[in-house]
């Protein structure tokens, strides 16, 4: 690494949770909205933060608060090297490390709720994972490459992949936790797991994992940005309207069951990549 990439390294995991916990508040702001509320300030979460790291550190073992500080750090890695524009499929890789940290930190306490919740966060994981891997097929066939650097020199991604951009879409949904995919863990008060997943997190580590799921919403999408990045302010633009469409339909739809999500997710992920692939193959073999 260079030094000048070394600098946009560390600008990217300094101004990420700025960028991601101004995005939350909006979201809860646009979700009190569409409900009739007021809502809470746009600055809420930073509120919430700021409190949770002042509060008493309540330890049910060490393995958990292990597993938060991997799951911190793994989100901080993959949106450094997002910025440097690195191997996306490390980055994915290095994601889904720090989840299943988090997973497995969930699992390694004695509550029900956390473990109840740390297996269907599991169930979440198998099912926007292999999507995430449809998407890198994708990406790789037009580009030739995983090097952020190539997929984006390519400029519109969107015009040759618009099935497997709906792909990258679901797995937005779905990794943050939006209905009908709030099945681990929901801010919502119809959510019978109490927080699930985190339910034996608290203090300053809860704050982590809030931190951490900043870093990845904003990490999935730059992803979704990076679909036209011909001209990244579009990019960004796109990212945000596909975000507004999950809000919206987290506040119409019901929660569906876990086998429902698996069914669809991996149907809708297969036929996409499928028939976006194949018809980017047929027409280059008809020219």
């Amino acid at each position: 690494m260079t030094w000048m990439e070394y600098l946009v390294f560390a600008i990217a995991i300094i101004v990420t949770p700025i960028i991601g916990g101004f995005i939350t508040g909006l979201d809860r702001k646009v979700t009190a909205l569409i409900q009739g509320r007021y809502g809470p300030p746009i600055l809420q979460p930073f509120y919430d933060v700021t409190k949770l790291l002042s509060k008493e550190k309540m330890i049910v073992n060490d393995f958990q608060i292990f597993a938060a500080y991997i799951y911190l750090l793994s989100a901080i890695l993959s949106i450094g090297f997002f910025a440097i524009k690195a191997d996306l499929l490390m980055i994915v890789f290095i994601m889904s490390i720090g989840l299943v940290f988090y997973i497995v930190g969930a699992l390694a306490t004695r509550s029900p709720y956390s473990q109840v919740g740390a297996q269907r966060e599991l169930m979440q994981m198998l099912a926007y994972e292999p999507l995430l891997i449809f998407v890198l097929i994708g990406m790789y066939y037009v580009s030739g490459s995983f090097s952020l650097k190539t997929i984006m020199s390519h400029g519109r991604l969107l015009l040759d992949l618009p099935l497997i951009f709906l792909v990258l879409c679901l797995v937005l949904d779905i990794k943050i936790k939006k209905s009908p995919f709030d099945f681990s863990t929901s801010e919502h008060a119809h959510q019978e797991l109490v927080r699930g997943i985190l339910t034996d997190y608290s203090g300053p580590y809860l704050a982590l994992i809030e931190i951490a799921d900043w870093y990845e919403l904003v990490l999935l999408l730059s992803m979704i940005a990076i679909f036209w990045s011909q001209n990244l302010i579009i990019g960004a633009l796109i990212s945000l309207l596909i975000l507004f469409l999950d809000i919206i339909v987290d506040n119409i739809s019901a929660r569906m069951t876990l086998k429902w999500m698996l069914s669809f997710s991996w149907i809708v992920g297969i036929v996409f990549t499928v028939v976006n692939i194949g018809y980017l193959y047929f027409s280059n073999v008809s020219r």
